[in-house]
């Protein structure tokens, strides 16, 4: 019976050593479950903090960055002739004809079908052709036979205007036409009036002793076929 209270004082004391030592291993877990637990919010947020940084750097890298301007694609539309040339025209002209043949000229606007005529024939019939080679015959200055018609062609030199040159030529055309009443083969002819209306617009001219054909295709080559006209700021 003597050693029955040493045993339960053992067992007591084995029991309080046990306790205090489950206490101290669950603390410790638990300590070490923290720290685990604070490294790893401590990481998160450090990788959170490198996102952040690295996000703030790419959108300064990009709002200061030049943007790249695509080139624009081209038009593949041509221009119309009449837009980039003038819409106005001027056309010196060359015919056959029962003789040497005649020149004239067209002239209105890129887009009308139709054209007005000018040009200098003896009027009447071949009687009158052949007295103009001896002295001044009667004259026509409007279409005649065969400036309409585009199988008689030989010869043509085309040159554009803008408006207001192109108001001023065709007045100086319609002067010309009521300012020659009368026609010469050697003198007023067809190739000296389309002549004088090259020089008002400023272009070279060839001698008017040709046939209307060489004039009018010798008149393109001095002119090196130049096909914008543009008046000088005296007419």
């Amino acid at each position: 019976m003597s050693n029955r209270p040493k045993r339960l004082g053992i067992c007591l004391l084995a029991g309080f050593t046990l306790a205090v030592l489950l206490q101290s291993n669950i603390q410790s877990a638990s300590a070490r479950e923290i720290d685990t637990r604070a490294r790893s919010e401590r990481v998160i947020s450090q990788k959170r903090e490198v996102y952040k940084r690295a996000a703030a750097a790419n959108a300064l890298v990009s709002s200061d960055a030049p943007i790249e301007s695509k080139p624009a694609p081209q038009s593949t539309r041509k221009p119309r002739s009449g837009s980039a040339k003038g819409p106005y025209y001027v056309d010196f002209r060359a015919r056959t004809a029962a003789s040497w043949g005649h020149a004239f000229v067209w002239f209105g606007k890129t887009s009308e079908r139709a054209v007005e005529v000018a040009g200098l024939t003896p009027a009447g019939d071949t009687a009158a052709y052949v007295l103009g080679h001896l002295l001044w015959v009667p004259s026509e200055t409007t279409a005649s036979y065969g400036d309409l018609d585009p199988q008689y062609l030989t010869a043509s030199y085309r040159v554009y205007l803008n408006e207001p040159d192109a108001k001023k030529v065709f007045a100086y055309i319609k002067k010309l036409q009521a300012s020659s009443p009368v026609w010469n083969a050697e003198t007023t002819n067809c190739t000296a009036f389309i002549g004088s209306i090259a020089e008002f617009m400023g272009l070279k001219v060839p001698h008017r002793w040709q046939r209307p054909e060489e004039y009018v295709n010798n008149l393109k080559a001095m002119n090196s076929g130049r096909q914008i006209i543009q008046l000088s700021s005296q007419q």
